[in-house]
């Protein structure tokens, strides 16, 4: 019964958040371009389904994922675990200690870009419109192997302590730099690929895990040290995203070279 209310109260917030978007695409269809709405039973109906999607959603969040992320983070860092100790918390202890926690980071990270809904629609369109040039899967998995550094670096910097500002400056140091070399044509898609991985599996999933793995190391605030590792999931799919650019295009300068060399043995000949 807790749980309907509770989805009860979920769907109304979700109904006042999209009601003004809904609102104002149509007031503009109808006040200012003058045109009926075309099939409008499947319009609403849609709208519906979004509101119901979003709902469950959301809901499913704060009955699995959450939890499952902080049980992780707990699991992962206890002592027994760790140490083989029973009982006692940990008292001194090394950042390669938690090496399961990283590789648990990155595969989150990865899987959840790859399933990100977001990615995958930009994903489409970039492969229309570059004529194929851009594979669909090519790029997902581009930005989930950004999106799984970025995490990992994360959970690095949590169990370190290392200020969250130094790994800020140090990518994006790295992408002014990629900025200048990368190819025109990936730039603005590389930079927007760092906005998708901020959607909606990837940001609790990785909200969670931070959270929880600030409350289970000694000496670390969730406050202070839980946040911090949306930015980086965001920021090191640019540089995978725009190094993915230019390995392609080494590549096939590489390929015509080769062969270019081949045509002039054959005329050689």
């Amino acid at each position: 019964m807790d749980e309907l209310m509770h989805f009860g109260h979920t769907t109304l917030g979700l109904l006042r958040d999209v009601l003004p978007i809904a609102g104002i695409l149509i007031g503009f269809q109808v006040l200012v371009l003058r045109r009926r709405l075309a099939n409008p039973a499947r319009i609403g109906f849609g709208l519906v389904l979004v509101l119901v999607g979003l709902a469950l959603f959301l809901e499913g969040l704060e009955l699995a994922l959450f939890p499952l992320g902080r049980l992780m983070a707990a699991q992962l860092t206890a002592p027994s675990f760790l140490f083989g100790a029973e009982t006692g918390p940990v008292t001194g202890y090394a950042w390669s200690d938690y090496f399961w926690v990283y590789a648990f980071a990155a595969a989150i990270g990865f899987a959840t870009t790859v399933a990100e809904p977001a990615l995958i629609a930009v994903s489409l369109k970039a492969n229309q419109v570059s004529g194929g040039t851009i594979t669909v899967n090519g790029l997902r998995f581009a930005v989930a192997i950004g999106a799984a550094l970025g995490v990992t670096l994360g959970t690095v910097r949590i169990v370190s302590g290392i200020p969250l500002h130094g790994f800020i400056m140090t990518g994006y140091v790295i992408v002014i730099i990629q900025t200048a070399l990368a190819p025109r044509a990936i730039i603005p898609l590389a930079y927007d690929s760092g906005g998708v991985t901020t959607s909606t599996v990837t940001v609790p999933v990785v909200a969670a895990l931070g959270l929880g793995l600030a409350e289970s190391i000694p000496g670390r605030s969730p406050l202070l040290d839980g946040f911090g590792m949306i930015a980086l999931t965001a920021l090191f799919p640019i540089v995978s995203v725009m190094a993915y650019a230019q390995i392609s295009e080494w590549r096939t300068r590489r390929v015509r070279k080769t062969q270019s060399r081949s045509e002039d043995r054959l005329n050689q000949r």
